[in-house]
């Protein structure tokens, strides 16, 4: 199983999401880890927010990964939303976002933070990985895609 599958829980998958932008796709990951997770959501949103402001976490091919230590956070967290219309997000490719996949980190993490974002973004590239999450109809169905990752490869 990979290590991001470990990261989210169905409650945490969201299908067909419907934001108008990447600010308030922010502000609903931030309501939902509030709601799910009893994180204060101005923390989450504001440590979101700040992030992206350093530099879009847009990958290109529509992908997207919003990354943020929270201190009040003890565990590594995982959100993966796909959106119902495709976002602007100051992509490398300028080609709008509907994959994100959100990762929330405990203050002092690090290493193990740098890994995490590196494993998202190998699956990320993984053009079969993106089309099995496309066809994805349940949120039980998109958490067994992250865990049977790396599946079947190459084919990127």
């Amino acid at each position: 199983m990979s290590a991001i599958a470990e990261l989210m829980s169905t409650e945490d998958i969201f299908l067909d999401l419907e934001v108008p932008s990447k600010s308030r796709l922010l502000q609903e990951i931030a309501r939902h880890m509030e709601a799910a997770h009893g994180l204060p959501r101005a923390s989450v949103f504001q440590s979101l927010s700040l992030r992206e402001r350093l530099g879009s976490t847009a990958l290109g091919a529509g992908v997207a990964i919003p990354h943020a230590r929270i201190g009040e956070f003890h565990r590594v967290r995982g959100v993966y939303a796909r959106l119902r219309r495709a976002i602007s997000f100051a992509a490398p490719d300028g080609l709008p976002v509907s994959d994100v996949l959100v990762l929330l980190v405990p203050q002092q993490v690090s290493a193990a933070h740098f890994e995490i974002l590196a494993e998202a973004a190998r699956m990320f590239a993984d053009r079969r990985f993106r089309q099995r999450l496309s066809r994805c109809e349940a949120a039980r169905e998109v958490r067994q895609a992250f865990a049977d990752w790396p599946g079947e490869r190459p084919g990127n």
